[in-house]
């Protein structure tokens, strides 16, 4: 997904800023969680088309039909993972089964410990855009998200939520955590969106 301003990235192109690191760097806020599978669900909820939640529980969840891509992993504190192979479950597939009102705009992804993010609608049914459970033919590693993470790739990787819990359908847009402190609403690696005081008129609710 590029900016209509800008043209499409090419082969191997990094966005402005990111290097290639050595292995793939473990971030993230708070403690990595334990996986419990009776006690794992996965929910949908808020401005859902027929005002009533979705939930899978995680067999149910971990059976639903899955997708492959192969794209890079941005992170906002500059590295850049190339060419990773994802797998998982579509962004659409989840609208499909979940259907959202016709006035939903943007999705909250939570995860463990209330940690979320917001993202635009167009984001979330992007073409990449999965739940992921494998990368590179593997299971992801519970430091890495594991059993579920969000995975965004056309954007910075604080928007690829680890651990993810369920999906919140929005009317009108909301900060997530990191977006509350300081962290730029929309996150697009090619226009350097790092940081909140860039933002441009449209792209900033409340803080």
């Amino acid at each position: 997904m590029t900016h209509p301003e800008q043209s499409a990235p090419q082969p191997g192109e990094l966005p402005p800023g990111q290097y290639v690191p050595r292995g793939w760097p473990v971030l993230h806020y708070g403690p990595v969680p334990k996986f419990r599978p009776k006690d794992w669900d996965f929910r949908v909820f808020g401005a859902t088309e027929s005002g009533e939640q979705h939930r899978w529980t995680w067999d149910e969840f971990d059976a639903l039909p899955k997708a492959a891509s192969v794209a890079d992993f941005h992170c906002v504190t500059k590295f850049t993972i190339p060419d990773n192979e994802w797998r998982g479950v579509p962004g659409a597939t989840i609208t499909e089964l979940a259907p959202p009102a016709p006035d939903v705009t943007h999705v909250m992804v939570w995860a463990e410990y209330g940690y979320s993010a917001n993202i635009r609608m167009g984001d979330f049914l992007a073409d990449g855009t999965m739940f992921a459970t494998h990368r590179d033919g593997e299971r992801l590693t519970p430091d890495h998200g594991f059993p579920v993470r969000i995975v965004i790739p056309h954007l910075y990787a604080w928007k690829s939520v680890k651990w993810v819990r369920g999906v919140e359908y929005l009317v009108k847009d909301r900060r997530g955590f990191w977006e509350e402190r300081g962290y730029h609403n929309v996150a697009d690696p090619w226009r350097e969106q790092r940081y909140s005081y860039q933002e441009d008129e449209g792209e900033s609710p409340p803080l």
